[in-house]
């Protein structure tokens, strides 16, 4: 395939999902050729830069991997190549203090990067997944054939062999305190069914370890089955001319008993539905400076970062009685000056007397 490139590097990593950015949401075709606006890196009208620019490799150990990402780099600037490999991230480019304005690198301390300069994700015109709802699946038109409904884009709203979908552009992220572990639901793992959903993969982080900042994510929600009895997922045979693939049939029953006569999973044969959600950290996509997330956008009351502990917003968090300190504060400051004012006049007028 030659060197590597957006387009090459792109041919699997746009697609991952089965089609353009259903996936990721900041990684679809519209980076082959971004505009400057889509994204400052990737674009001709700007650095330019192909995939290795920031993901350096060494024995085909590519930096930068989602399953243990370097949330909180405190290198700063490095040289491309070195084998530390703590490139891939902001700060190895440009420093630990990036700003003109020290208010601004105040920030640096709490958030990514990518938290205030990707104001939203699939902006290149190429829709994101964000619904994936399993317990859909299964439906046939009045003929007995598989039903395929589209949305205004041409993506999938519903199939029978997958359910429901939903897509999005333009969509605002979701924010969490991310220390670079992301960790997953495994076959087995018991489920609390009680308070879903059920987090596919949690990413780890605290406002007091030290190592985390809050970073921006895509949370990908859906329905998958569950083992009612077992209270575990359950893996599903969805491929195969077989009779007891679920893309053949469109039986759950038989498609979920074969899955677990493959793997050796247990399953207890009786089954039902469960929302999910899944974490896919965000850092494409980054917009100019002249275009990063405005400062009202956190520093008021329907904040980006509501709900979010450990951390202090004006303007967005705020205490009744410090509130009330300062507005009588600022009453009597209104109340010294009208005082003052008032002595000036009376003491001018005896003065020209």
């Amino acid at each position: 395939m030659g060197a590597s490139g957006r387009a090459n590097c792109g041919s699997c990593h746009f697609h991952g999902g089965g089609a353009d950015g259903v996936k990721h949401g900041d990684l679809d075709t519209s980076l082959i050729n971004p505009p400057k606006s889509l994204d400052v890196h990737m674009s001709p009208e700007g650095l330019n830069f192909g995939c290795s620019d920031c993901h350096t490799t060494m024995g085909h150990a590519v930096s930068g991997s989602r399953y243990q990402a370097n949330a909180r780099d405190t290198l700063g600037i490095d040289v491309p190549g070195h084998t530390d490999f703590s490139r891939a991230s902001c700060e190895s480019c440009h420093g630990l203090a990036p700003h003109d304005k020290p208010k601004l690198n105040d920030h640096v301390d709490k958030l990514a990067c990518q938290t205030c300069h990707i104001p939203a994700f699939a902006r290149g015109g190429v829709p994101t997944k964000t619904w994936w709802d399993w317990s859909t699946a299964g439906r046939l038109d009045e003929n007995g054939q598989p039903i395929k409904q589209l949305d205004d884009h041409g993506h999938p709203s519903y199939l029978s062999e997958k359910g429901d979908f939903r897509h999005g552009e333009n969509v605002v992220p979701e924010y969490a305190w991310f220390d670079g572990t992301v960790k997953y639901t495994l076959a087995g793992d018991p489920l609390d069914i009680e308070n879903p959903p059920v987090a596919i993969n949690r990413v780890e982080g605290s406002p007091d370890n030290g190592e985390s900042r809050i970073w921006p994510f895509k949370v990908m929600r859906g329905k998958q089955p569950f083992d009612t009895e077992r209270q575990t997922l359950l893996a599903t045979h969805v491929f195969g001319a077989d009779d007891t693939s679920l893309w053949s049939n469109f039986s759950w029953e038989k498609a979920l008993q074969a899955a677990s006569d493959l793997s050796g999973m247990p399953y207890s044969g009786e089954f039902s539905f469960i929302e999910t959600t899944m974490h896919w950290p965000i850092t494409h996509m980054v917009a100019p400076a002249e275009q990063a997330v405005k400062c009202g956008s956190c520093h008021k009351a329907e904040s980006r970062l509501a709900g979010l502990g450990g951390i202090y917003m004006p303007g967005h968090n705020g205490s009744v009685w410090l509130d009330r300190i300062g507005w009588l504060l600022v009453a009597a400051t209104l109340f010294g000056v009208l005082v003052h004012a008032m002595a000036r006049v009376v003491f001018s007028g005896r003065k020209d007397q």
